[in-house]
């Protein structure tokens, strides 16, 4: 089973996966707080309101997370690549949900960056609200999985020994397509794979996380509450375009896609951003 928040003549639904269709669910418009396992498997599904996937826009799987946490450094080829030591406790920073864009949503290039980085990831949805959760109970605590790109802006991320203003711009960050539920996926060996225009860029497989998911719910909860609807970007493997010799980075025109076997793709186009005077303009929204 696969579920997606998703928009359709203007109105935001959950809704439920099946084959190339999607069948709302009574009572939320979008997956988050109020959405655990206990409500996706007993909300009604209104079945004559099924919509065909290529006829809605998919949004972020979560739109509104509380908390958006991320994991650098967590594949060993990741960190030999970036000529570190191997970290023995998790790198973490934040994102916001205005950083998160759809599935398939355009990946659009800021003016200020010319060194905009892929970085494919395993994400894991929070389901169920917990403080110090021990690492056996962390499985309890998950509501599924979904692929993210964690998109860098590499010239900002080093401008200071804190990496949030390389990694937390605006509608920067696809996630989705779809929440895939813990029993449909395999934590021990799903591959995940990053491909620019055809090239195959990164590839690893999930057993290679130094920090393991239950280990990063303890960790994570043991500083703050973990509520349903949080995300956790668990870190991507090795072949980052900034570590590459010659560099790579996202350019106008490139597609990019992240695979995690069983979870799913991300396919987004990158554009680059039309310059205009926002000075009395709010923030982007989604």
């Amino acid at each position: 089973m696969a579920y997606a928040s998703y928009e359709h003549l203007g109105v935001r639904r959950v809704g439920e996966v099946r084959g190339s269709s999607l069948v709302p669910l009574e009572g939320h418009a979008e997956l988050g707080p109020g959405t655990g396992p206990e409500w996706l498997r007993d909300a009604v599904r209104e079945e004559r309101a099924r919509v065909p996937v290529d006829e809605v826009r998919l949004l972020p799987v979560v739109p509104r997370p509380s908390k958006v946490f991320c994991v650098g450094l967590n594949y060993r080829d990741h960190v030999t690549e970036t000529k570190r030591e191997l970290p023995t406790y998790p790198v973490l920073f934040p994102k916001f949900d205005s950083s998160l864009i759809g599935a398939h949503d355009d990946i659009v290039l800021p003016p200020e960056s010319t060194q905009v980085d892929y970085e494919g990831e395993l994400a894991v949805v929070i389901g169920r609200a917990g403080r110090r959760i021990a690492e056996a109970d962390a499985p309890h605590h998950v509501l599924g999985y979904t692929v993210a790109n964690d998109v860098t802006m590499r010239d900002f991320q080093y401008r200071t020994h804190q990496w949030v203003q390389g990694k937390a711009w605006d509608a920067s960050t696809p996630i989705g397509p779809y929440l895939i539920p813990p029993d449909g996926v395999n934590l021990a060996g799903a591959g995940i794979r990053t491909v620019l225009n055809g090239e195959k860029v990164q590839e690893s497989d999930l057993s290679m996380l130094i920090f393991s998911v239950p280990r990063l719910i303890a960790t994570i909860s043991t500083f703050t509450a973990l509520r349903p609807g949080d995300l956790i970007l668990t870190g991507t493997p090795g072949g980052v375009g900034y570590r590459r010799d010659p560099q790579v980075f996202l350019t106008a025109g490139d597609r990019i896609s992240v695979e995690v076997d069983g979870i799913g793709t991300l396919n987004n186009l990158v554009t680059m951003e039309q310059q205009t005077d926002q000075s009395n303009q709010e923030g982007a929204g989604r």
